[in-house]
């Protein structure tokens, strides 16, 4: 067989162990060959690729990024290029295709699927907002780096007796909040599930000055949005692709608490830190078991489907269930970080 791997969207730690163990599993147990597609869809849509053997991803297994590149593609433009998607797999030969990528990405996927592409999806984000498997990768490693630097956050807030507001990433989703915040024992985590009151936080926060405290850290999501009425927010404009342009709110609540609580207060933002670099163990197996189990699906014809982990186990799932909601976070797990707002 010939296969086809590309990565769409945003990077995330592990996908370059993906690639190599899509490239190890169909040449060296199945004797395919295989091509990347550079920067995601757009490779497909304009014919441009390099061949994948095992030179090519010798070395790349703890390498964050990717080497085949990666960006992202209006709608309507891949929409419109399905016929020439279709052309250039039926030109190169291919038996089929392995986007990994996020919810665009599958949405993308899904679309080409129900066209009659030949494709197996494999999940990625650091958001860890696909609904239908338990985690993916690059999650692990994204709540590792904001973990650390909140860490490290803590020790100079104290110094200087400051209010620290740590943006990390969560478009719509607060699953790196949660988690970070978790584990570093932040003081107040607000996520984009649950609008928070201004006041509230205020209060939160303040009662730790008032019990003798030095220092407050809060972690916010960047989706993270007040109740409405609560305080003045600046919502941010939409990009070409759908996606808000947030204006940060790590920013917003450092002035507004300074005004409140009359302490110093300052915003962090983690930003693309939380995507670079190297994946950690976890990140690199879970990866390269979607890899492997992504080209025997492909021997099995099982199309339009998908890669997951459900407990231990990896399983295949349809694209259609894959992008028909996001995992968010459950109500019943604020409870369980005692700070969430």
């Amino acid at each position: 067989m010939r296969i086809g791997v590309l990565t769409s969207g945003g990077d995330c730690p592990g996908l370059n162990a993906v690639i190599r163990s899509v490239v190890h599993r169909a040449v060296v147990d199945h004797g395919d060959e295989v091509i990347g597609f550079r920067d995601g869809w757009k490779g497909l849509l304009e014919g441009d690729w390099l061949k994948l053997d095992l030179d090519a991803v010798s070395g790349i297994l703890a390498r964050g990024g990717t080497m085949l590149g990666s960006s992202r593609v209006q709608p309507a433009h891949l929409r419109d290029g399905v016929e020439r998607a279709r052309g250039h797999l039926q030109d190169l030969g291919l038996d089929a295709i392995i986007p990994i990528g996020g919810e665009g990405t599958l949405k993308a996927a899904r679309l080409l699927s129900d066209s009659g592409l030949p494709i197996v999806g494999v999940p990625k984000t650091i958001d860890n907002d696909i609904a239908v498997t338990d985690v993916t990768f690059g999650f692990d490693t994204a709540v590792g780096v904001a973990t650390e630097a909140l860490d490290r956050l803590k020790t100079t807030a104290e110094s200087h007796q400051r209010v620290l507001i740590v943006e990390v990433m969560g478009r719509h989703t607060g699953w790196i909040a949660l988690h970070s915040g978790m584990a570093a024992g932040a003081h107040a985590i607000v996520v984009p599930e649950r609008p928070f009151d201004i006041a509230e936080l205020a209060a939160k926060v303040g009662e730790r000055f008032s019990a003798g405290k030095k220092f407050a850290i809060v972690v916010a999501a960047e989706g993270a949005k007040p109740r409405e009425g609560t305080m003045s927010y600046d919502e941010g404009r939409k990009d070409v692709y759908g996606h808000e342009r947030f204006t940060g709110i790590a920013r917003q609540l450092s002035i507004e608490l300074e005004e409140r609580l009359g302490k110093e207060a300052r915003p962090v933002i983690l930003g693309h830190v939380q995507r670079g670099g190297t994946p950690t163990a976890y990140d690199r197996v879970l990866a390269t078991r979607f890899g492997w189990h992504a080209v025997e699906a492909v021997h099995r014809g099982e199309f339009g489907h998908m890669t997951a982990l459900r407990g231990t186990d990896i399983v295949m799932v349809s694209l259609a269930e894959a992008v028909e909601t996001l995992k968010t976070v459950p109500e019943e797990r604020y409870a369980e970080a005692e700070c969430v707002l």
